[in-house]
């Protein structure tokens, strides 16, 4: 159970919604977590990105790079939401690779597109607060694929803020332009 009111309160799906779980990733998750990914990829960033290139996404090639068994203390962490015991989204935090030991990051937050509106992202998110906050920071940073107004949204609604610091790197081979959002913790 996560450590606060409104924490507890985000874990409570309304009424009508499945109960969602979260749970450690564990190494037999890299294909769940891989398919997530990728769908998550290709219904979000529709006309942001390529077609051509989302469509060629293929959780297979992805799976062999989860491995969500590493001993070191400062390596990311993965949590998977799972509903009836399949993995419908994940979350994953660590230290912040641009900035101070104070600042931890939200490397990845992911919902697979049958799961958009249950709750899912809430439930990580605010798992994902609470994790970096209990390993020591005060402060976290995520990246958001500028045009990706949804998720955007999304942030600002946890109370994340652009902070004018804009990015051009490579993932799974296309160049992608973030912006950086940014909040305290917890």
């Amino acid at each position: 159970m996560l450590p606060n009111s409104d924490s507890a309160r985000a874990r409570t799906p309304p009424l009508d919604s499945p109960m969602l779980t979260l749970r450690p990733a564990t190494p037999a998750d890299a294909l769940a977590v891989a398919t997530v990914h990728v769908r998550a990829w290709q219904a979000g960033y529709r006309g942001l990105i390529a077609d051509e290139h989302l469509d060629s996404l293929r959780p297979e090639d992805r799976a062999a790079r989860y491995t969500f068994d590493s001993t070191d203390p400062n390596a990311p962490k993965t949590v998977v939401a799972e509903v009836d015991g399949v993995v419908r989204g994940f979350a994953t935090t660590g230290p912040c690779r641009e900035a101070g030991p104070e600042t931890g990051e939200l490397l990845a937050l992911h919902v697979d597109p049958t799961a958009w509106g249950i709750g899912a992202g809430r439930t990580l998110i605010a798992d994902a607060r609470a994790r970096l906050f209990a390993r020591g920071f005060t402060e976290a940073v995520l990246w958001v694929l500028v045009g990706n107004e949804r998720a955007q949204r999304f942030y600002r609604i946890d109370g994340w803020r652009p902070d004018d610091v804009e990015r051009t790197t490579e993932i799974w081979g296309v160049e992608i332009y973030d912006t950086r959002f940014r909040r305290q913790l917890p």
